[in-house]
């Protein structure tokens, strides 16, 4: 993002391929200018007419040649997306056209936007701050209704209110506490109590934050779940049943899977990132060893375990080690092969593992797959939510961290009875968190790291 702010950028806005609209958005001191080399007004000429769509052909003026006919649009930089001067040009979604547009209108004095370079424009001039651009481009890139949501109303700001409002708060009580120190005798300041209280209040509101974050990152990042099993336990049928199509090899030999296989699966709008693993046994030789150790590494940093056992046939170490292992990781028990004879002890497995879901399910024949899709739903997903505000980005996760973490050792001081100097020294240093949350305190790295995920034209 070195490029310098003067410069007059371009990019086309809309997805690569061919449509029925394509949209060319020009921004910068030269926008107009730009645009009237590459566009020739029909009637309405887009300076004169502000916000209005104004018909038009895309010219090659060098030629004297019409190439497309569409519509541009002028906004001003009180009212433009970059707060800068825009035009956006729509034209039919010609992939050649637009290309050609492109072309037209960098050798007219326009440059390459590079990604993200319009909402970081937006930024610099205060349009949005850094949360609401990061929003912005996870709405663009929402993989469920319910995130699209969530992002949409960050982007307009609720999420930076919510901060905004806790440094309003730190900073009346930082007033109230200079107050006390300044003018002891005139009371006009807080008590401890009051201070006690003003400090809990607000480190619930954060904390509440923080707690979101586990379901933010489900929808914005999906989740991971592994099938764990002995080998020949059916985790590969089960693993075809739950994707409904026959994506891993499944044959009556023992150890068919020797690496992880995996692909996505939707449930309710979340995504869960299913891992077929090897299965767990005696290794016979040097790959089957190399997968069962990777088998374990991924169950280990999974976000859940679908345990697959074999009903028809006696429970095994191997099944024991799963059921004994990864402590506190959330997972459901699959007894698996119900269309055959049951052999394995079911109920001395679920007696020993009460607080664990469990089902029995047939991969083969399909029955109850679909109640352990909703099953592993209700197991490993986010849930409904009515908070207000959940974060979906780990960078926002350690800031208010940061600011609970201070305000929590200024009251832990306070308590402890230390001077109100001190307290107000411990309150003063949640302000640089919240100045980075914000992106009011610039980071380059921060900068280069959020604009660099977005796409083209945005």
């Amino acid at each position: 993002m070195n490029e310098s702010l003067d410069d007059t950028i371009i990019a086309i806005s809309t997805p690569q391929g061919q449509g029925g609209l394509g949209l060319i958005r020009i921004s910068g001191q030269e926008a107009l200018a730009v645009a009237h080399r590459i566009f020739q007004p029909k009637k309405l000429n887009p300076a004169e007419q502000p916000g209005l769509m104004c018909f038009g052909y895309l010219v090659d003026r060098e030629k004297d040649e019409q190439l497309d006919c569409g519509y541009a649009c002028y906004f001003q930089p009180q009212v433009s997306y970059t707060r800068e001067e825009v035009v956006e040009i729509s034209l039919h979604g010609s992939p050649v056209i637009l290309n050609e547009a492109l072309r037209l209108a960098i050798k007219g004095g326009a440059r390459l936007a590079r990604p993200g370079e319009f909402t970081l424009r937006a930024y610099l001039h205060g349009r949005l701050d850094i949360v609401q651009a990061e929003a912005i481009n996870d709405l663009i890139r929402a993989i469920s209704l319910q995130q699209a949501k969530i992002s949409f109303h960050q982007a307009e700001g609720s999420l930076s209110r919510k901060i905004q409002a806790v440094r309003q708060q730190i900073v009346k009580l930082l007033v109230n506490i200079e107050a006390s120190l300044e003018f002891p005798e005139e009371e006009l300041g807080l008590t401890q109590k009051e201070i006690e209280s003003c400090l809990d209040n607000l480190i619930n509101s954060l904390e509440k934050i923080i707690q979101s974050y586990e379901q933010g990152r489900a929808r914005l990042e999906g989740l991971t779940i592994a099938l764990v099993g002995r080998t020949n336990a059916g985790k590969s049928t089960l693993f075809n049943a739950l994707l409904e199509e026959e994506r891993a090899i499944v044959t009556s030999y023992p150890g068919t899977t020797r690496d992880y296989i995996r692909e996505n699966l939707f449930l309710d709008g979340i995504l869960m990132k299913l891992v077929d693993t090897a299965g767990f046994g005696q290794a016979d030789n040097a790959a089957e060893e190399a997968g069962i150790s990777r088998s374990e590494d991924i169950a280990t940093r999974a976000d859940g375990l679908l345990i697959v056992l074999d009903s028809s046939r006696p429970e095994s170490d191997e099944d024991f080690y799963l059921l004994q292992g990864f402590p506190g990781k959330k997972r459901i028990i699959v007894f698996n092969k119900s269309d055959l004879d049951q052999v394995i002890d079911r109920q001395m497995i679920i007696g020993k593992n009460k607080e664990t879901a469990w089902i029995e399910v047939s991969a083969l024949t399909g029955e109850n797959i679909e109640p352990l899709k909703k099953l592993m739903l209700a197991t490993f997903g986010p849930g409904e939510t009515h908070q207000e505000e959940i974060i979906l980005h780990e960078r926002e996760k350690i800031l208010i961290d940061q600011m609970a973490r201070r305000l929590e050792e200024a009251r832990a001081k306070l308590e402890s009875g230390y001077g109100l100097e001190i307290i107000a020294e411990e309150i003063k240093a949640i302000l640089p968190a919240i100045g980075e949350f914000t992106g009011e305190i610039k980071s380059s790295e921060v900068i280069n790291e959020i604009f660099g995920r977005f796409c083209l034209g945005k």
